[in-house]
């Protein structure tokens, strides 16, 4: 029996010790035949995709920021256009208090005095014909007008 024991002690592991890793957990592949594989990612490839797709949503972003900036232009440029048509407005001889949300017609006499009118200028007949149509407006709430038919040889932020 003690040859046994003897036999057993005296065991040596056919392995090459230079062929066994000491810690296989850290190693950067598969140690064991049925472990997972492990392939090492091309981060060229990686980074490509990450940047195209960077690219793609800022440019989307982009492009809706200045969507909305067209927009934000739009309407000031109408509120200015209401403004200056407000300048012009106020600036005849009112004879009547304008209510909100009437159209008026707004001409030029002869003498290029403004005038603002309630009667429209296919109303005149004959006696219309020293006053030059500049535009029909609408008066809104804030009081400025809104201009709903233009002469086009006229341009009011002129």
């Amino acid at each position: 029996m003690k040859q046994e024991k003897q036999a057993k002690d005296e065991f040596v592991n056919p392995i090459d010790p230079d062929k066994i890793a000491e810690n296989p957990h850290l190693l950067p592949y598969a140690h064991t035949v049925g472990g997972a594989v492990i392939k090492p990612e091309d981060t060229g490839k990686l980074k490509g995709r990450a940047l195209s797709a960077m690219n793609q949503q800022t440019d989307m972003q982009l492009s809706q920021i200045y969507e909305q900036m067209q927009l934000l232009a739009a309407q000031a440029q109408k509120i200015q256009t209401r403004k200056s048509i407000s300048d012009y407005i106020y600036q005849t001889e009112l004879r009547f208090e304008p209510l909100i949300n009437h159209v008026y017609h707004l001409y030029r006499k002869s003498d290029l005095k403004l005038m603002l009118s309630l009667i429209g200028p296919n109303s005149w007949g004959k006696s219309g014909a020293e006053l030059t149509f500049l535009a029909s407006v609408k008066l809104l709430a804030d009081h400025t007008w809104e201009v709903l038919e233009q002469n086009p040889d006229f341009d009011f932020n002129g």
